[in-house]
């Protein structure tokens, strides 16, 4: 695998940088945009990512006009904000309807336009003028994208339905995408957006991953998914490699990622293939941001830990059990490891004398060896993507039964891909079983965001204004929305002591709050912090995590639990020493 650099590769005058949150792709579309710059290149770096820390790295206000960094004269940086994007997108889309339907109606629209898609969609409104723009064409040699659209906004914003109109298109009333009424006058541009994106000779999409299995295999997804869409210039950069190891730990650590990169998905394999070593500082400030492609330098942090003894999992079990709670949610990206949180929160309760339940998502095996016959916990495997199916054909049967178009078709079935509408189609089986389990204690592994709840709720309020063919909210899950947002259930928010997956943990509380479910709990999992480790490097990154720590202890107000690295496969009575 080669060492990547960007004088060494012919790059094409359009660079989109994707990967899932927290694996580097800000930190490499940086180093990779002042690298040509350096190098006589004019340059102009885009960020799009909600989650964006571009302001940290250049140690700089930054604005969505593009601003000219000072050391790096041929680069000049743009800072997208597409949260308010979709506040303005979403606006314009509803003020025609205000005071002509009524409020629930305007609630349940509000909510449609309140997702992660919707924001995706606000995002690529904001840089598809980017692309289309004659005058910066001419004016910049690379144009960086940080955040490349996915495959599901592609494919939606190519469906003519997806320009109809917004009330009269909806089908099953918990949608995770909007329509684009909105911006129909964008439309021409969108198109000309996309045929750039597919033109290999204009465009290349980078693939950032991390050695490790959860990303490997996101990072196959999305290309298969935009490789169906015509988008087939792409190259992987696979970043934090460990290059050499000197004690116990680093020993591991170097292990477990070279069995990840024998491992790799078949259809990455495919692709030109690039490596990052793995550094001992964090990407912030220009010296380290131009050594992240050329060097590496042992980091010397400052900061020390603000909390005088910092919890383990098992005080955060201690408290769940004597506060009585009844439903236990784990929430967190993908990748975090609220798995195993959850394996070990239900098998705490459990040794303290709780009959406890346990649904999961994942299918892993080893979860069936913790949760053997002599165990106080039951567990039931929910899977994915048979729950999605069934939902997909009801819906779809339904809004066929209707007598909708092919055409109307085609933009429900692209609708029930959507992130949002896999939610749905899990939680219903969620409920089902926290519905069977009155007498139990019920943790649930992989819990819904706030978002997708208060399209649950709001779609039960629109029913009684509207009657209109639309998927069926079933009476389990009805009950169960009221009890979410009493005492007895708990949000266990999980995390990793790093910038991306702390500012994303931080937008999914924020989903709950707005859905009146509290989380007083953060877990931070994988913390080289917590580790003993003598290695220079892997010691500096347990330096660098402080920050992060030091930010979550003082926004949950000392309310948070410290995980330590492992390398092994945190199972059995493992499960109890967290």
């Amino acid at each position: 695998m080669e060492f990547f650099h960007p004088l060494t590769i012919s790059l094409t005058k359009y660079l989109f940088f994707t990967g899932k949150g927290g694996v580097g792709k800000t930190s490499i579309a940086c180093a990779t945009a002042v690298s040509l710059a350096d190098n006589g290149k004019r340059v102009l770096l885009i960020s799009t990512d909600p989650a964006s820390n571009l302001q940290d790295v250049f140690s700089m206000e930054l604005t969505n006009k593009g601003t000219p960094i000072p050391g790096v004269p041929n680069l000049v940086v743009a800072n997208l904000d597409p949260i308010q994007a979709a506040a303005e997108y979403r606006d314009s889309v509803i003020t025609p309807y205000r005071g002509r339907l009524p409020a629930s109606v305007i609630a349940n629209m509000e909510e449609q336009l309140s997702g992660s898609c919707t924001v995706e969609i606000a995002a690529f409104n904001e840089f598809s003028g980017f692309i289309t723009d004659g005058k910066v064409q001419k004016e910049y040699d690379h144009i960086i994208f940080d955040t490349a659209p996915t495959g599901h906004t592609l494919r939606m914003l190519q469906l003519p339905s997806a320009w109809s109109n917004f009330i009269n298109e909806s089908t099953h009333g918990a949608s995770c995408l909007g329509q684009l009424s909105g911006l129909e006058s964008r439309k021409a541009v969108y198109k000309q957006a996309v045929e750039t994106l597919e033109d290999e000779n204009l465009t290349t999409l980078i693939l950032v991953t991390r050695p490790e299995t959860a990303p490997f295999k996101e990072a196959e997804r999305a290309s298969g998914e935009l490789s169906a869409l015509g988008v087939y210039h792409q190259i992987l950069v696979v970043n934090g490699v460990l290059t050499g190891h000197s004690d116990a730990l680093s020993s591991r650590l170097y292990e477990k990622q070279q069995a990840a990169l024998d491992k790799m998905p078949e259809g990455l394999r495919a692709l030109p293939l690039y490596r990052v070593p793995l550094r001992a500082y964090n990407v912030t400030g220009l010296a380290n941001v131009r050594a992240l492609l050329n060097t590496d330098h042992v980091a010397a942090y400052a900061e020390t830990l603000k909390a005088a003894r910092v919890p383990v999992l098992n005080d955060v079990i201690d408290e769940l059990a004597a506060a009585g709670k009844r439903v236990i949610f784990t929430m967190g990206k993908g990748g975090v490891g609220k798995t195993t949180v959850a394996a070990a929160v239900a098998l705490g309760l459990a040794k303290r004398g709780k009959k406890v339940h346990l649904t999961t998502t994942d299918p892993a095996a080893h979860l069936k060896l913790v949760l053997d016959e002599t165990s106080s916990v039951s567990m039931s495997h929910i899977d994915e993507a048979e729950e999605l199916k069934k939902y997909q054909s009801e819906v779809i049967a339904k809004a066929r039964a209707s007598g909708m178009s092919d055409e109307d078709i085609a933009y429900v079935e692209e609708d029930l891909r959507s992130p949002c509408t896999q939610e749905i189609a899990v939680f219903r089986a969620f409920a089902e079983v926290v519905e069977k389990a009155d007498d139990q204690v019920v943790v649930i592994d992989t819990a819904p965001t706030g978002h997708t709840l208060l399209l649950l709720e709001s779609t039960q309020s629109y029913n009684h204004e509207i009657e209109r063919t639309k998927g069926e909210i079933p009476e389990p899950v009805k009950r169960l929305l009221p009890r979410l947002k009493s005492d007895e259930t708990e949000v266990v928010i999980v995390t990793l002591p790093e910038a991306t997956p702390f500012y994303e943990a931080l937008r999914l509380e924020e989903d709950l709050k707005r859905a009146g479910i509290a989380a007083r709990w953060w877990v931070v999992n994988q913390s080289l912090y917590g580790t003993d480790t003598t290695s220079p490097m892997l010691a500096a990154k347990a330096a660098s995590e402080v920050e992060w720590l030091n930010r979550i202890d003082e926004h949950a107000d000392g309310k948070f639990a410290l995980i330590a690295w492992s390398a092994e496969e945190v199972k059995g009575d493992r499960l109890l020493t967290l």
